[in-house]
């Protein structure tokens, strides 16, 4: 094999190791099982997606396909979501790609999403980083919103070429990995998500805050670090989520509730 064409391998293989995507999803520390194809809307590669005028920017690849089960939750339920790199408990994402975690909600439509939780740079490391150490796994709690079938959209968002729009050069710009999981409400609150809120694609553009940032040396504070998308809902932050572990995969296969007919 060439020196270059070696080379080219190399890299390829190391950009595809330093990806993520989303694997299960636990419920008040009970592992919910591998989800993807089953209650994640699973793309088919854990690529970034940097293109914000993409229809896939909504729910990923394949997104706007329903899968077979939803996660049944009740208000004040913690949803954890589990990330990994090609596998559950692998090391998640590389260090080298800093950046936010948000998590929206929706109808099952898809449309008008509501920030829930969002971490960025908190003064000592990004929540990319605790993300590692909490072995790929972040948590929120279920808002006091009425029964029915949502949608909520995780997004690890990483910085490390988001020096250059992809407009300007599509070799870099920031990369997204959004990811959707099907859930049903099944307790009876009064809280409708807010009217408007964010649409994919929409929402993000060259001009957003958290879309352009420089990681590197004459770039500015980490701290200064704003997310893309709307303010975080009130309702969602009376009780705010965070990333810590919660469990060790067991790879069990899910049984839950199939989506509304």
């Amino acid at each position: 094999m060439r020196l270059g064409s070696f080379i080219a391998l190399a890299s390829a293989v190391a950009g595809t190791l330093a990806h993520t995507e989303l694997y299960s999803v636990w419920v008040n520390n009970v592992d919910q099982g591998n989800g993807r194809g089953v209650y994640i809307r699973s793309p088919p590669s854990n690529y970034p997606l940097k293109d914000l005028t993409s229809p896939n920017l909504n729910c990923n690849v394949n997104g706007d396909k329903a899968v077979p089960r939803s996660v049944s939750v009740k208000y004040g339920d913690k949803l954890t979501f589990e990330w990994g790199h090609n596998a559950r408990g692998d090391d998640i994402i590389d260090a080298s790609h800093k950046g936010p975690i948000l998590v929206y909600m929706a109808p099952a439509s898809g449309k008008n999403w509501t920030k829930v939780f969002e971490a960025n740079f908190n003064g000592e490391s990004w929540a990319t980083e605790r993300l590692r150490d909490a072995r790929g796994q972040h948590s929120i709690f279920i808002p006091d919103v009425p029964a029915g079938d949502y949608l909520f959209r995780a997004e690890v968002i990483a910085l490390h070429e988001a020096d250059a729009y992809y407009t300007n050069n599509p070799a870099r710009g920031v990369q997204l990995f959004p990811s959707c999981v099907q859930v049903r409400v099944t307790s009876n609150g009064k809280k409708a998500l807010p009217a408007g809120g964010a649409v994919f694609p929409g929402t993000y553009k060259n001009s957003s805050p958290g879309i352009f940032f420089n990681l590197y040396k004459g770039g500015p504070p980490h701290a200064s670090y704003y997310s893309p998308g709307p303010v975080t809902w009130y309702e969602a932050k009376l009780k705010d989520g965070y990333i810590g572990q919660v469990g060790t995969p067991r790879n069990k296969r899910f049984v839950g509730a199939p989506p509304a007919s």
